[in-house]
């Protein structure tokens, strides 16, 4: 690793939803280290309680629970100064560690009625739903983008208490803060990690550096990567910088304390042998 210590990076574009940069001069474990975390270990916050009191719709208790447990939940503000309920000192559900949602609904009328996550009802104003975030802005035709929960016909209702706590996507995809990371470190296949069945058919890469008539580059038997581009997509909890930051910053403190526990070991070690 003769980059390890020196990477640099370049900022190509930044949105609310996406970021785009490039990672050089390192190697290709530290850049996939990187991606995975983005993915399993930016901690964010998802409903993992739900208590159903009544339900009389056509999905059973579980369906529903899993439904509401996927939806995402904007906590850019919160997640940082929330404990993981494994950690706090509370019987069961407080303010540290968790945040209270209320779903009451009942269809009165012939018409179908949607339960949509605009139904859900937060005890923090700043832990909502992602689609509930800018409630005064419809859509195109005057649609709203709320994602659906249930149908009720008539007579039908559904009431539930949840809760939501911290937590990653290593124990459930529902903390996962990403749609996508896409990670490319060999856009014209010099190194030939792929084969192409049909390499004239095969799509070029945005980051391609190929003439129009060429296919792919001229096969490199010894080189390595060392420039890689990144594109993090996020799921609306929270924003594409953030995640990026929060993913190093989890990934420097695994490293630390790799560092301290190996120490430890050699100390012990040493000891022993002594």
């Amino acid at each position: 690793m003769p980059y390890a210590n020196q990477p640099t990076v370049h900022l190509g574009e930044l949105t609310e939803e996406n970021i785009k940069f490039v990672l050089e001069d390192t190697d290709l474990s530290v850049a996939n280290s990187i991606r995975r975390i983005f993915i399993a270990e930016v901690p964010t916050l998802a409903i993992d309680w739900v208590q159903i009191e009544s339900n009389s719709t056509v999905l059973h208790d579980e369906f529903i629970a899993h439904r509401i447990g996927l939806v995402p939940l904007t906590c850019d503000d919160v997640v940082d100064r929330m404990q993981y309920s494994r950690d706090c000192t509370c019987e069961e559900f407080c303010q540290e560690c968790s945040v209270e949602f209320q779903l009451d609904v009942k269809c009165t009328d012939d018409q179908t009625r949607h339960v949509t996550t605009a139904d859900l009802v937060s005890s923090n104003p700043r832990v909502v739903p992602v689609t509930s975030r800018h409630r005064e802005e419809e859509g195109e035709y005057g649609e709203t983008e709320d994602i659906l929960i249930v149908k009720l016909r008539k007579g039908q209702e559904l009431k539930l208490t949840a809760f939501a706590r911290k937590g990653f996507a290593k124990e459930h995809a529902k903390w996962n803060p990403t749609c996508g990371v896409a990670f490319e470190y060999d856009p014209d296949n010099a190194l030939r990690h792929t084969t192409y069945p049909k390499p004239e058919e095969w799509p070029k890469s945005e980051y391609s550096e190929l003439e129009e008539d060429e296919i792919q580059a001229p096969f490199d038997p010894t080189g390595k990567p060392n420039k890689f581009f990144y594109n993090v997509e996020s799921c609306g909890c929270l924003k594409p910088e953030t995640i990026v930051f929060t993913g190093l910053s989890v990934l420097k403190n695994k490293l630390s304390n790799l560092q301290t526990q190996l120490s430890h070991e050699i100390q012990s070690d040493v000891l022993t042998i002594q």
